[in-house]
């Protein structure tokens, strides 16, 4: 159903006054006109939940993220990603964006599905939780200096094994997905601005899909991650630049 590849972008908002035009524009405009690509299996955007526990940015860089966004690209992911790259400079060309004053775009990147799990309640396979309606996503960005090192990949086994089925028990946890860094995007034609010059598998990202209340579940994500990471068996590789709840852009309500 997807190709190997999925791009996050994570986006900062110089004015907060600039939220109703940015989300008018990238649910009425530009996620639609990326959506109907044939290559675009599916894409979509979620708004931060500021909560009040500050260890949800752990790296300044991330600290004032206001959107994350991704999308997920069908084989052959060359054609797809030729054809996405294209929209994007025609759309400029149409003075329809994706270069918008007050825009910072704090990572912009590539990143390799590396497996996907679902929750008993949700039913689906990982594979179809993209499609499922959720109410927002707990993601967390981790930095591994060794990427391919044995702490980072004691760290991995840990995740596969204990971390995600504790996770996948969190009620309002539909299920999720772990993502290895695989490159910066380079716009063929557009400016945007080298934001990542990490070596491959360097980030990871590991993705919860959110059913229940966003800001109780998040709470309860966290209590279940700093309880596992407290064990001594824990390993203590990565560091963590980012790990926040989001919720879902609701069209028409959240502008």
């Amino acid at each position: 159903m997807f190709s190997d590849l999925a791009f996050f972008s994570f986006v900062q908002l110089d004015d907060a006054s600039l939220h109703g035009a940015y989300n008018r524009w990238h649910q009425l405009d530009h996620r639609p006109e990326n959506l109907a690509l044939p290559g675009v299996a599916w894409g979509d955007r979620w708004a931060r939940v500021r909560e009040e526990d500050p260890a949800h940015a752990a790296d300044s860089a991330f600290a004032d993220t206001d959107f994350v966004a991704m999308y997920w690209f069908r084989d052959p992911v060359e054609h797809s990603v030729d054809a996405w790259d294209r929209l994007g400079e025609a759309s400029f060309q149409w003075g329809r964006g994706p270069i918008i004053p007050g825009v910072e775009r704090k990572l912009l990147a590539f990143f390799r599905p590396v497996k996907g799990y679902s929750a008993p309640h949700a039913l689906v396979s990982p594979d179809v939780l993209p499609f499922r309606p959720n109410q927002g996503l707990h993601i967390t960005l981790t930095r591994y200096p060794e990427p391919h090192g044995l702490d980072a990949h004691d760290s991995f086994r840990w995740e596969d094994t204990e971390l995600m089925p504790e996770l996948l028990k969190v009620p309002g946890v539909a299920g999720g997905w772990t993502f290895s860094f695989s490159h910066a995007q380079k716009h063929s034609t557009l400016p945007f601005a080298d934001t990542v010059s990490h070596r491959p598998s360097e980030l990871r990202i590991r993705l919860l899909y959110v059913d229940g209340e966003p800001e109780s579940t998040g709470a309860a994500i966290r209590g279940t991650e700093q309880q596992l990471a407290a064990e001594p068996s824990a390993p203590k590789a990565g560091e963590v630049l980012f790990s926040s709840t989001l919720s879902t852009i609701v069209p028409w309500r959240d502008w």
